[in-house]
């Protein structure tokens, strides 16, 4: 009988708690989401990864930037720079999807080793290379 009590209270509470303080039964049961930029599970990303080095032709480079969980963080600034060629805007942010864009081109032949630093300290792991030719 004292196991049933408390069942009831315990179920009166949470009812009471979510009409009084207008909250749903969700929003109390569940784990807050990590928004914090991971460097493992952001990706870097272009394509093509041969380019003509003529100042013209553009390679597009795409950054996903994903928490630990692998979700997207969306509003995010990125800074993308270049051992080679020139980022057309080197500091994007992503979108609700966690997408940033922006593309390369270089007048120099060589390769280009791309980096991303995501909110200015969580630089990706995953290397990026673009031949330019």
């Amino acid at each position: 009988m004292g196991g049933l009590l408390a069942v009831f209270f315990l179920l009166f509470t949470v009812f009471a708690s979510s009409v009084l303080f207008n909250k749903q039964l969700s929003s109390i049961t569940r784990a807050k989401e990590d928004f914090t930029p991971s460097a493992k599970a952001s990706l870097l990303f272009a394509f093509p990864l041969l380019v003509k080095a003529d100042g013209t032709t553009v390679s597009t480079i795409s950054v996903f930037v994903r928490s630990d969980k692998g979700m997207p963080v969306k509003s995010q600034k990125v800074q993308i720079t270049t051992s080679v060629g020139n980022v057309s805007v080197s500091e994007v942010t992503t979108d609700d999807k966690g997408k940033a864009t922006t593309t390369i081109t270089s007048s120099n032949p060589g390769l280009s080793t791309v980096t991303a630093l995501i909110g200015g300290s969580v630089k990706i792991t995953q290397p990026l290379s673009i031949t330019f030719e």
